[in-house]
Order: C-alpha cells, then sequence, then structure tokens
C-alpha cells in the first residue's frame, strides 16, 4: 500500500493526513504554550530581582503556579479546530477545557491572594492584632474565590446559577437547622476576626485553663497550654465563656503578706511598711502603691503590700519578687524581726485537786 493511499484512508470521519496534521497543531500548541510561560516566568523573576516593588515577585509566583492541565486542554482545543469529529467528543473536550480553565483560574487568584498576604503579613510581623485580621480576611476570600469559580464553570457548562442558586436557598435553610452548631462556631470565627477579643500569641485563662494562642480556625481556637500540650475550644463555646486575656495587659499587680510575731515591738512594726516601700522602689520597672500593718491574724501580726510591674511578663514579676523576698529578710534579720508561723499556746488552770494530784505524781483516779 502506498503512502499516499495510508494518508488518503479515513478514521473516524477523517483522513488519516488531517489527523497528523492535528496531531502536529496539538504537540505544536503545547510546546509553545510551555516556552511561552517559561519565557514569562523567567522575565519576571528577572524583574523582580532588579525591582524593589512586590507585584512582579506575586506575578512571577502566579504565572510559575500554571498546571500542565489546561496546556493539555488547550492544546487539544486547537488541534480539534482541524477535525471533523463526532459532537459529543467536542463537546467533552470543551467541557474538560472549561472546567481546567475555570480551576486554573482559582489556583492564579488563589495564588496571588497567597503571595499578597504572606507580603503583608512580613511587615505586620509585629503587629497580632493585624495578623489576626489578615488570617480572616485570607479565609473568606478563599471561599469567595473558589465559589465564584464554581459559579463561572457551571454557568460556562450550562447549568441553570439562578435556578441553582434558588434550590440552594431552599435547601440551605434545612441545612442550617441540621449543622447549626458548625455555623455557630462560623459565624464566631467572625467575631473573633472582626471584634478581636483577643489575637494571635495572646496568653489566655479560660475557666481552669490557659496558654498562648496559637490558631484561630474556621471552627476551633487552639491553644498550647504552659504544660506543653495544645488546647482545642470551639470557638461558639469560647465566645460564651470568661476568657481572662493577658495578653492585653499594660501592667501587672502584685500582693503579699508578711507575718511577724506577736512579741514584735510596736515601733519595729510601724517601720515595717516603710522599709518594704524601699525595697520595692528600688526594684526595675516597679511602682509601688501601698504598704500597711493590716490586721491582727491567729498568730501573727499582717503587713500587707501592694505593688505594680510596669511591665507586664510573669517572670519579670517572679524576678521582681524574688529580689523583694530576698532583700526583706535581709533586713528582718538585721532588726532581729522574726517571721510568724503557726503556733498554739496551750494555758492550764491551776489550783484543782486533779492539777494537784498531777503535779504531785499521782495518777489514781478519784473514788
Amino acid at each position: 500500500m502506498k503512502l499516499e493511499d495510508i494518508l488518503n484512508d479515513t478514521f473516524l470521519g477523517n483522513p488519516v493526513s488531517q489527523w497528523l496534521w492535528a496531531a502536529g497543531i496539538f504537540v505544536g500548541t503545547l510546546i509553545l504554550c510551555w516556552i511561552t510561560i517559561g519565557l514569562i516566568s523567567k522575565a519576571l523573576h528577572r524583574l523582580a530581582d532588579k525591582t524593589a516593588t512586590v507585584w512582579d515577585d506575586i506575578a512571577a509566583a502566579v504565572v510559575g503556579s500554571t498546571k500542565q492541565p489546561l496546556l493539555v486542554f488547550v492544546a487539544a482545543w486547537a488541534a480539534i479546530q482541524a477535525l471533523v469529529i463526532p459532537d459529543w467528543i467536542a463537546h467533552g473536550i470543551h467541557i474538560a477545557a472549561v472546567v481546567s480553565l475555570a480551576l486554573q483560574v482559582g489556583i492564579w487568584a488563589n495564588k496571588t491572594l497567597a503571595e499578597w498576604m504572606a507580603v503583608q503579613r512580613n511587615q505586620k510581623k509585629g503587629e497580632p492584632d493585624t495578623l489576626t485580621w489578615l488570617s480572616g480576611i485570607e479565609w473568606a476570600a478563599k471561599i469567595v474565590i473558589w465559589l465564584v469559580v464554581l459559579l463561572i464553570g457551571l454557568e460556562n457548562l450550562g447549568v441553570d446559577v439562578t435556578g441553582l442558586a434558588t434550590g440552594l436557598g431552599i435547601g440551605g435553610i434545612a441545612v442550617a437547622l441540621a449543622v447549626q452548631n458548625i455555623l455557630g462556631d462560623l459565624f464566631a470565627s467572625f467575631s473573633i476576626y472582626l471584634d478581636k477579643p483577643f489575637v494571635l500569641g495572646d496568653f489566655l485563662a479560660i475557666d481552669a485553663y490557659s496558654g498562648n494562642v496559637e490558631k484561630i480556625g474556621v471552627r476551633t481556637t487552639r491553644i498550647r497550654s504552659i504544660t506543653g500540650e495544645q488546647l482545642i475550644f470551639s470557638n461558639n463555646d469560647l465566645l460564651q465563656s470568661r476568657i481572662r486575656n493577658f495578653g492585653r495587659m499594660n501592667e501587672r499587680r502584685s500582693t503579699f503578706t508578711i507575718g511577724v510575731t506577736y512579741d514584735t515591738p510596736a515601733e519595729i512594726v510601724e517601720k515595717i511598711p516603710g522599709f518594704i516601700e524601699e525595697v520595692v522602689e528600688a526594684q526595675p520597672n516597679t511602682r509601688f502603691d501601698r504598704s500597711h500593718f493590716k490586721d491582727f491574724g491567729d498568730s501573727s501580726l499582717n503587713v500587707e503590700t501592694v505593688y505594680y510591674m510596669l511591665v507586664p511578663d510573669y517572670r519579670s514579676l517572679m524576678d521582681t519578687q524574688q529580689k523583694v523576698n530576698l532583700e526583706v529578710l535581709r533586713r528582718f534579720n538585721a532588726e532581729g524581726v522574726e517571721f510568724a508561723f503557726p503556733t498554739q499556746t496551750l494555758y492550764v488552770e491551776k489550783g484543782s485537786a486533779e492539777n494537784e494530784a498531777l503535779k504531785n505524781g499521782d495518777t489514781r483516779p478519784n473514788s
């Protein structure tokens, strides 16, 4: 059989020569797309290295996120233009191309958002409020992007988007009732992002639990406990709890009480608040509030002292309290003042017959 006869043979309604031409178009288009994407990506990367703006970096990353299936379907669509093929095959390739393009547009948009958010986070490292707000915006924007991609894809596939939206609205009521707990957590996450009762990095105390906020998610907030484990709270339950946010402290209050023995002279007790004030004010980052002989305890004369740390860090507070305690101990030792400790004194009434008998060593019971 001659080559001319082979080329003129018909396959699926097209001569073999036409199929070869279509294959050449497919391969050529695919190679052209690869080369074009590669050249654009390299040019953008070279431009990004020479400029300080972030948009060329973002554009380079977006171009680099182009997926191969899109190029394949573009090449296939170009190839079938040279063929006479059944409608069902053309329709199938058209659907695949539309879906691929819609997904690629979503990937481009998502990559643009992610790169821009990364730039913003890098610029706002020291602003936890802004970082929390950016996380919420990114999460909501991703949902919007993929919803738009879905609707555009469905519309291009011939789906009645208006009817679909109406159906979803009616069915959504039933779904909302079924997943009301999930929706409660979802709206609670919006409240956290917008109202910002706490942000990433804040130290929270919720009931008997405490730790630093690690992540604020769609349904849950994750907190790293001071003992190391991760605590996971439902957003809705978390907002209904009494939250103590230590991350918002400007200064930290410290109260301590010192008890001295009852045989301490009044003149010494009167001096104790004064030298405690001197000790506290000698420490850095402190603001003395008060020190008073507060009350008569069961076994001690109690002096209560209150001061503030001008930095909220708990470690700084404990370091300062340790220095105060040591200096007070030195002052008490120098003045001969004794710390009180729980004691009981037993007084025995004298003069009864039983006491006299015990005193004389007679342990016989009375008759």
